[in-house]
């Protein structure tokens, strides 16, 4: 430990644990929202505009988090910012608990959003930054922990709601986030580029790269595909197969199940395998997936899709963040930012999409959406490909 301490200036096991933490925290503020929508609409006697608008602050507060945490980093460092990030969704949490009027509880939410944004960008980009090889092994590895967060929380608050209030177990899990933030001020971080101010200008020279947007825009499609299965899978297995709404909210379950199982035996895959053919075989799984929600009318059937989904998307985010980390050095934080956030402009256009096309035509639409946007990032692939090839030779 005292050489690894000597050698890096940090000792990387607790800054994978910190990073882990971070993203387990993101993934229960993914959750937060929807778990307590209910109590929340009723505690502030929302109607359904005014809860629409409010489950949009919750995104937006991602992207602008997503957007402004890479640019943060290289101007400042790694610690400051994972502790900022931290602070806004305890005060977002905090916030919802004990908020009286709709603007707090407004900023509170949006709070929650950018903090959580703020956390899944650095998490990754700090585990890139120790990762000296098997970038996305590492960063594949770190998604678990989104899912463990993910699962985690409605558990929990399914088991608590009935002996305590969401405000008491709000209120809890806040004064729970105190635990990490005093981690993150007792250890040493990695140093970031710490330049002399926001690296504005350097970002847009980034945009340029062909390279840079091609990895982006297949995380454009990724995410856009993970947004259709988390947001509109219940409606089209309750509205088209007929199926009962909690077979369906358990039918989803196992897709978020198999996408976390997926990314811990991925740790071991992409050691020895290149990480695109790994990445590009599990879309050819969601493919079949995509189809099996298509065409099949059996319970066994459409959760063999779901699983097949989530098993196909489960190398997207760490393969591509892996090989952006690996490319860009200099200004990793701010070359995270870009992709990440080109990745969650395309969550908030795929739900968009579905949602004004299947007014006209029907939730039946899904499917088809989804099967579109694998056979799209196919396609990215093979380019990324040819270009990555291009760059390093």
């Amino acid at each position: 430990m005292t050489k690894q301490m000597t050698d890096r200036g940090y000792h990387r096991g607790y800054v994978f644990s910190a990073a882990c933490v971070g993203m387990l925290l993101f993934g229960i503020v993914m959750i937060s929202l929807g778990s307590i929508l209910p109590e929340v609409t009723e505690k502030f006697q929302l109607n359904e505009a005014q809860t629409g608008f409010l489950l949009t602050l919750l995104p937006a507060g991602i992207l602008v988090g997503s957007l402004v945490f890479g640019p943060l980093i290289d101007w400042l460092s790694y610690k400051r910012i994972l502790i900022a990030g931290s602070l806004f969704t305890l005060m977002g949490l905090e916030g919802i608990v004990y908020s009286e009027i709709l603007i707090l509880l407004h900023l509170s939410v949006f709070c929650i959003g950018l903090g959580g944004g703020i956390l899944n960008g650095i998490t990754n980009a700090l585990v890139s930054e120790i990762s000296e090889e098997d970038h996305s092994a590492n960063l594949s590895l770190l998604g678990v922990f989104f899912g463990i967060g993910a699962l985690g929380t409605p558990v929990i608050l399914g088991l608590l709601k009935g002996v305590y209030s969401f405000e008491t177990i709000f209120g809890w899990l806040g004064i729970l986030i105190v635990l990490p933030i005093l981690f993150f001020f007792l250890i040493a971080f990695p140093k970031s580029a710490e330049t002399m101010r926001l690296p504005i200008q350097e970002g847009l020279k980034m945009i340029r790269d062909p390279l840079l947007l091609l990895f982006g825009f297949v995380l454009f499609f990724q995410s856009g595909i993970e947004g259709l299965a988390n947001n509109w899978t219940t409606t089209y297995l309750e509205t088209v197969k007929e199926i009962e709404a909690s077979t369906a909210l358990f039918i989803l379950s196992s897709f978020v199940g198999a996408l976390t199982v997926a990314r811990i035996v991925l740790g071991k895959i992409l050691r020895i395998i290149n990480p695109l053919k790994v990445m590009a075989l599990g879309f050819v799984i969601a493919f079949a997936g995509c189809l099996c929600i298509l065409y099949g009318s059996s319970y066994l059937t459409l959760i063999v899709g779901m699983v097949a989904i989530g098993i196909g998307m489960a190398a997207g985010f760490p393969v591509v963040l892996g090989y952006i980390g690996q490319l860009y050095t200099n200004l990793s934080g701010t070359a995270f930012s870009i992709v990440i956030t080109i990745g969650l402009i395309g969550n908030v256009i795929a739900n968009y999409m579905v949602g004004q096309v299947s007014q006209d035509h029907g939730i039946e639409v899904l499917p088809y959406f989804m099967l579109i946007s694998v056979l799209v990032v196919l396609c990215l692939l093979y380019f990324t490909k040819k270009n990555y090839n291009t760059k390093i030779n």
